[in-house]
């Protein structure tokens, strides 16, 4: 294994800022439901000013007297590939403890800036599916994937935060719908992300031995730039063959550190 990387990265007013090379550690989970993703970041010993600065902009009555929207990046990856967006989403909380090591601990949630954005809104007597969803990535201000099966909404009507409307898509039907980071993604329920199969085995990331949890898995494995909440998850475990065969990742689970031991996903899957 060669060297890994891991960068914090934060837009407010459209400025980036990136975070490389101090102690940084992310923990967080997706949901392909519509749970918002959260992850939690911990940066030690960072500069005053920037430490001033994340701690200013990421208060909660900044955000509502300036009405900004503080955002955050996490990218990880090895140097042998380079790096990939692991997660994204809007700052909500930002603490810091006390010294000698100061750390700042910065709490993101996907799509939190649309709950302070309301929306009522009526589509024509009888929409589409596929036309409701791409409604509701509007007002988010994200790209829809859409692989479900459409079908006809009599009187569809809402009425509350945006972030809001994805509850009620999930529950139209026999659908996933749920935020990844920088998508809305709609898709049947009991069929996987087309084109999206991760092989998990010994010599393909499979850490330990895979354990039955209510509906189908958990799983553990090594960071990879593929995994997504979703895509098909094909499982063979020598020691315990009861656990082989296809599974749907309904929930991903990532803890990462630039000096410690975590790097590593835990991904729990329903049988498809």
């Amino acid at each position: 294994m060669d060297d890994r990387i891991v960068k914090f990265s934060v837009i407010v007013n459209d400025k980036l800022h990136t975070y490389e090379g101090l102690e940084i550690t992310a923990k967080g989970v997706k949901s392909g439901n519509f749970i918002q993703n959260e992850c939690s970041f911990t940066i030690s010993n960072i500069d005053k000013e920037t430490r001033d600065f994340l701690l200013t902009e990421g208060s909660p009555f900044n955000r509502i007297s300036n009405r900004t929207r503080p955002f955050c990046r996490l990218e990880v990856g090895r140097v042998s590939y380079g790096t990939f967006i692991m997660y994204q989403g809007d700052i909500a909380l930002v603490s810091v403890t006390q010294p000698p090591d100061i750390k700042l601990t910065i709490k993101c949630l996907t799509s939190n800036w649309g709950k302070g954005i309301m929306v009522e809104k009526t589509e024509a007597p009888v929409a589409s599916l596929s036309t409701i969803a791409a409604s509701i990535a509007k007002d988010l201000g994200l790209p829809l994937l859409f692989q479900a099966d459409d079908k006809q909404i009599s009187n569809y009507s809402y009425s509350g935060p945006a972030t809001g409307q994805i509850e009620k898509l999930y529950r139209m039907g026999d659908y996933d719908a749920y935020v990844d980071d920088d998508k809305l993604v709609v898709v049947n329920r009991n069929k996987a992300l087309s084109n999206s199969i991760r092989i998990l085995d010994l010599d393909n990331g499979l850490i330990g031995i895979p354990e039955f949890i209510d509906y189908g898995i958990r799983v553990k494995m090594l960071i990879d730039p593929f995994t997504k909440v979703g895509m098909e998850l094909q499982v063979t475990s020598l020691i315990y063959p009861a656990v082989n065969g296809t599974y749907k990742i309904r929930k991903l689970e990532f803890d990462v550190a630039n000096r410690g031991i975590p790097f590593y996903y835990i991904a729990e899957g329903a049988r498809v």
